[in-house]
């Protein structure tokens, strides 16, 4: 689906340099959809917010959002297009993108996010909003004591988003940019990355790393890892697909077709030469992980005596438990 062109009327703070730290988005529409107005308010047409950023009309508009977004000392009013989906330019376009995602407009994978991390500052995020890391003194000195909940150049999601539908028991282990469908619970160990996430009812109390993406009815044990794309050179998409369960403290280097199982414990990385076995449990051949890749119904345990990894058809169901995911 092509979105763009779009626009996104938001409040940015500054830093005492005037810089950008953060855009917070009030409103994102398209040239036929209204895709966010937090504040309800009557929008001009499209074609007028273009005239504003292009600089063709006056700036009594311009003075009237900024009232009725209520832009403080230290803020700007933020109006930005994007007319095609490019490399990230600024903080302006990432903030804009990265809502598209936790607004579950784009899925995971579907927009172009390159230079994301040139373009994003380092922040401390606090209790007070997003503050310059070098001014944190100066900061304390004019406001008083806060607290710094994390230096990142990724803010929690839930304070900027709150999905409908989610249960998030620790806020800060889900960035800005991830996808939580509903029914989607994140236990206090669960992590999701920005660009990653759920595709539908789903139960995470392990990590999502960047890129990766969870299919519905699936169980993400508790302290176990999917491999992502950003560091370490690997370059495969990593994904898990429905009904499938890692086990506790499991890992996961290929991309799962639907209703696997991976054994507690078993971290299974492309290169894991795994002995297949067939429905008797005889060995029928050796592979490699990676040959496994997006195949269905395949139970990977491990040989407690011999040690191999194994790989043999899965006749069990992963079944979540409904209650725990209506997250009303």
């Amino acid at each position: 689906m092509n979105i763009f062109p779009l626009i996104g009327i938001g409040i940015s703070t500054l830093n005492s340099k005037k810089e950008q730290l953060d855009v917070r988005y009030h409103v994102i529409l398209s040239k036929d959809h209204e895709i966010l107005n937090t504040h309800k308010i009557k929008l001009p047409k499209f074609e007028k917010l273009e005239d504003i950023i292009n600089q063709t009309d006056d700036d009594q508009l311009e003075l009237e959002l900024s009232k009725l977004l209520s832009v403080k000392e230290g803020q700007k009013l933020v109006i930005y297009k994007i007319v095609k989906d490019d490399n990230v330019s600024d903080i302006s376009e990432a903030y804009l993108k990265l809502y598209l995602l936790s607004l579950r407009i784009c899925k995971p994978n579907s927009i172009n996010l390159k230079n994301i991390f040139t373009v994003l500052p380092n922040v401390a995020w606090t209790n007070q909003g997003p503050v310059d890391v070098d001014e944190i003194d100066l900061f304390r000195t004019r406001n008083g004591e806060f607290s710094v909940r994390s230096v990142d150049k990724f803010p929690c999601l839930t304070d900027y988003i709150i999905p409908s539908g989610v249960r998030i028991a620790d806020a800060s282990r889900v960035r800005l940019g991830a996808y939580l469908s509903e029914g989607t619970t994140v236990m206090h160990e669960g992590f999701v990355n920005f660009n990653a996430g759920t595709l539908g009812t789903a139960m995470i109390e392990g990590r999502i790393s960047a890129g990766v993406i969870i299919g519905k009815n699936s169980d993400l044990g508790g302290g176990c890892s999917t491999m992502g794309t950003l560091s370490g050179g690997n370059d495969v998409k990593i994904s898990v697909g429905e009904d499938c369960l890692l086990g506790a403290n499991s890992g996961l280097g290929i991309p799962l077709g639907d209703r696997c199982i991976i054994e507690a414990g078993l971290y299974l990385t492309g290169g894991s030469k795994v002995e297949v076995l067939d429905s008797q449990n005889n060995i029928t051949e050796v592979v490699k992980a990676s040959a496994l890749s997006n195949q269905n119904d395949l139970l990977f345990i491990r040989n407690s005596i011999t040690g191999s990894i194994q790989c043999k058809p899965n006749l069990k169901s992963v079944v979540l438990n409904e209650t725990l995911h209506k997250n009303d």
